[in-house]
């Protein structure tokens, strides 16, 4: 089941995408997708709709993000050995863990802003984690059954607010439109083994970033128990998991980073595409 939430920003609705790819009106079966319909109850019960019996929505809907209510956006660095090979870093020996502002999220098509100052600002496609029930100290060979589905992150990132202004990561990574996610949430039962996807990235028709989720240092299920251990994992939270190689930063022997005008298009096998236009800082309060 692909899940989703479509209409201006703001003002969203909730969606399921049928066989043949069109959208279909969820808003008479529940008022939109939130923690409480991520719950495997829920889950169970609109996968039991008939998408043919929802209105069809007509046109190409703006997407907005697949669902709603999250409270922790967790991310996972370099748990790629190729991608700490090119960062220079050495491959970590346990998880590392990271934020991205809950601010960040947005939809999986919408513009990516340059921060103010911005000297690399770079991209990183990923494969997200969303969670559908409350997680706290779960096994390993239990974590898969704490998650509701999966989606395509971009985890872009700002390299030198990252690694060069002191501190943690944070600060590179949660700057506003920087935390693209959809273009729909797909359910677990749907993706099937999620460490056998295939995922690219693309900066204005080139080919930056081929990947797959075989190579993960730690696969999901090590993720979501290793995360649990130290915060509790709520419905809607979500945890992108690493990027493969191919960054700008990494890019020898000129780093390549985005400028506004660039277009940047990334999917991941089962789970669709997005496609952002780069634009200048500007302000948005």
């Amino acid at each position: 089941m692909k899940l989703l939430r479509y209409g201006p920003a703001g003002r969203e609705q909730p969606g399921i995408l049928d066989a043949q790819g069109q959208i279909r009106a969820l808003s008479g079966r529940c008022a939109d997708i939130g923690p409480a319909e991520l719950s495997p109850a829920s889950l169970e019960s609109l996968a039991a709709i008939d998408p043919a019996s929802l209105p069809l929505v007509p046109g190409r809907p703006r997407l907005g993000l697949p669902f709603t209510g999250t409270r922790k956006f967790i991310a996972i660095g370099l748990n790629y050995a190729d991608h700490a090979a090119e960062s220079n870093l050495p491959i970590p020996t346990e998880p590392v863990i990271f934020t991205k502002a809950v601010s960040c999220l947005q939809g999986p098509n919408d513009p990516v802003m340059l921060p103010r100052d911005s000297k690399k600002t770079d991209w990183e496609v990923e494969l997200g984690v969303v969670i559908g029930s409350i997680a706290r100290y779960v096994e390993e060979s239990e974590a898969l059954n704490y998650v509701a589905g999966y989606a395509v992150v971009n985890d872009v990132s700002e390299r030198a607010f990252q690694m060069e202004r002191g501190g943690t990561w944070d600060k590179g990574k949660g700057c506003d439109t920087f935390g693209p996610v959809g273009p729909w949430l797909v359910t677990r039962d749907e993706v099937g083994d999620v460490q056998k996807l295939d995922m690219w990235l693309d900066v204005n028709g080139q080919r930056m970033q081929t990947g797959s989720t075989r190579t993960m240092i730690f696969h999901v299920a090590r993720l979501v128990s290793y995360t649990s251990q130290f915060m509790t994992l709520e419905p809607g939270d979500i945890i992108t998991t690493g990027t493969p190689p191919g960054v700008g930063a990494g890019k020898k022997p000129n780093p390549i980073f985005l400028e506004a005008g660039d277009s940047i298009r990334l999917g991941i096998e089962k789970l669709g595409e997005q496609q952002q236009q780069v634009v200048a800082w500007r302000r948005i309060d």
